[in-house]
């Protein structure tokens, strides 16, 4: 299996992010599943694609040509693609992830993650899309989509399409019995 995880060029500044990130890929070891992300070395991107492959994992990584020297790609990955732009880059990751992860991360972050709601929302795929909402870094964009369902702007059964939990057992259960249907 590959998964897509969206997070931020930055590092974040709660602790609990790191520990996270090594939790996260011991598990993608442990299970031979790839990571695929933003092809960055730097900031949260490049501390979960240091740690698989530290433990000799296989990373992908999608960078825009744009953003090569800005992000620092990742000049040891498994395989470094070079897109022409975002949008380029947010279908080729598609295209190469049966899951989607959300990591704490800004506006590249949230524009991933949106998109590849709609998509969903939109009937274009089945993956499953979960957000690692570690310390209640996401509960602002919960409440508002929470928020749009009670206004009547968001469906229910479309909420349900993001998975949500601070406990990275609880997505992983939740990929597992998304790739059995």
């Amino acid at each position: 299996m590959k998964v897509c995880i969206f997070c931020g060029s930055a590092m974040s500044l709660d602790p609990a992010v790191n520990i996270e990130v090594t939790k996260v890929m011991e598990v993608f070891h442990h299970t031979g599943t790839e990571l695929v992300y933003g092809g960055a070395a730097i900031g949260v991107m490049g501390a979960l694609a240091n740690e698989l492959l530290n433990k000799g994992g296989k990373v992908t990584g999608v960078i825009p040509r744009r953003l090569m020297l800005k992000e620092v790609a990742h000049a040891g990955l498994t395989d470094l693609h070079v897109v022409a732009d975002m949008h380029e880059r947010k279908k080729m990751m598609y295209d190469l992830s049966d899951a989607f992860l959300v990591f704490p991360g800004g506006m590249g972050t949230l524009d991933e993650m949106f998109e590849i709601l709609t998509w969903r929302q939109l009937g274009m795929h089945g993956k499953p899309i979960a957000i690692l909402n570690i310390n209640g870094y996401y509960d602002p964009i919960l409440n508002f989509l929470d928020n749009a369902v009670k206004q009547g702007l968001l469906k229910p059964h479309d909420r349900k399409i993001l998975f949500a939990s601070s406990r990275f057992e609880d997505i992983w259960e939740h990929f597992q019995k998304t790739w059995e249907k």
